[in-house]
């Protein structure tokens, strides 16, 4: 009986018994949003049925797009689904990206656009810097090699006027490495691409109260030279965001660039059980958004607002959002 039940359950989904997929979910860090994200997208798709699913923990979006497209096997029923920025998709997407230029990641479909993420540039009050160029002769950490996080930390330098050759020291840290060191005091200052709130940066605000300094995010002002400088160079990617200062206890908003991550899969992912996977997880919001705060902005409206732009969606996740009403 349970056996016919969980076969009803399937077909209702539109996947078969023998198209239920291998998914794997690259994520990030530990202490990001991504990890928590896609650990969770693993969990309610087990339990809906729809694939046999795990989510790994990497270096995010470029490192993600890479495993995507070289590790997905549709003879072998397994594929690479992630979560990624925008702007290190379409950097690989067209060829634009050092790793990608001999070979464009051309196989990537997005299935839904998940959440904002924000641009944060991490320091302590105690350090004195102010300013982007205030990071001049500092240590800084730029991200995880192969993250999200690096590429738009290079990017935004480069729109300031800056390199890694002005720093005092440059590291290539996650979020919790990141928050750890400067805790320590083994940086001055990180950039992290990240929803809100980031736990690591919850706890990293937190130690530092309790040695009497205070968490400080450098602004990017919407009419600063490198915000104008990065949405020229990448139109539609980017948009100006507010990281309230109730999120970790700073002194003043910090206006800073907001980027809609996206939930991307293979191509080569078939049409039903990309379906499948897209239904799963809007009929399951609400305990996503119990798992992970930042899904609160994973809505059918949110999910489409790409559709049409520079990277395709995937044609299963195209059928389901138009039975759901958020495509016409």
């Amino acid at each position: 009986m349970k056996r016919a039940l969980a076969l009803f359950a399937l077909l209702a989904l539109g996947v078969s018994v023998a198209q239920k997929p291998n998914v794997v979910i690259g994520t990030g860090g530990v202490g990001g949003v991504y990890f928590y994200y896609g650990t969770t997208l693993a969990e309610l798709w087990n339990k809906a049925g729809v694939a046999t699913a795990q989510a790994v923990q990497t270096a995010a979006s470029i490192d993600n797009i890479l495993l995507l497209e070289t590790r997905t096997n549709p003879q072998g029923n397994t594929y690479y689904c992630a979560t990624a920025l925008p702007d290190s998709v379409y950097l690989a997407y067209t060829g634009q990206h050092e790793r990608f230029k001999n070979r464009p990641a051309k196989n990537v479909r997005i299935l839904f656009a998940m959440y904002p993420n924000y641009l944060h540039i991490v320091t302590r009050e105690s350090a004195g810097i102010r300013v982007i160029q205030d990071l001049k002769g500092k240590r800084v950490s730029t991200g995880a090699p192969g993250s999200g996080t690096e590429v738009e930390a290079l990017l935004v330098l480069e729109a300031a006027g800056l390199s890694p050759k002005d720093f005092a020291k440059q590291e290539r840290l996650g979020a919790q490495e990141s928050a750890s060191a400067l805790s320590e005091g083994n940086i001055d200052a990180f950039f992290w691409s990240g929803g809100l709130p980031t736990g690591a940066i919850v706890e990293l605000a937190a130690t530092l109260a309790r040695k009497g300094d205070r968490i400080q995010l450098v602004p990017l002002p919407p009419q600063s030279t490198p915000v104008q400088v990065f949405q020229r160079r990448f139109p539609g990617v980017s948009a100006p965001g507010v990281i309230p200062k109730e999120v970790y206890g700073t002194r003043n908003d910090t206006p800073t660039l907001s980027f809609w991550n996206f939930f991307i899969c293979p191509a080569s992912l078939p049409e039903e059980a990309a379906y499948a996977l897209t239904k799963a997880t809007f009929e399951n919001l609400e305990a996503l958004r119990q798992a992970v705060p930042a899904a609160r902005n994973t809505t059918l409206e949110n999910a489409v607002r790409f559709v049409g732009g520079a990277i395709p969606y995937h044609e299963g996740a195209l059928r389901y959002f138009r039975e759901a009403g958020a495509l016409k």
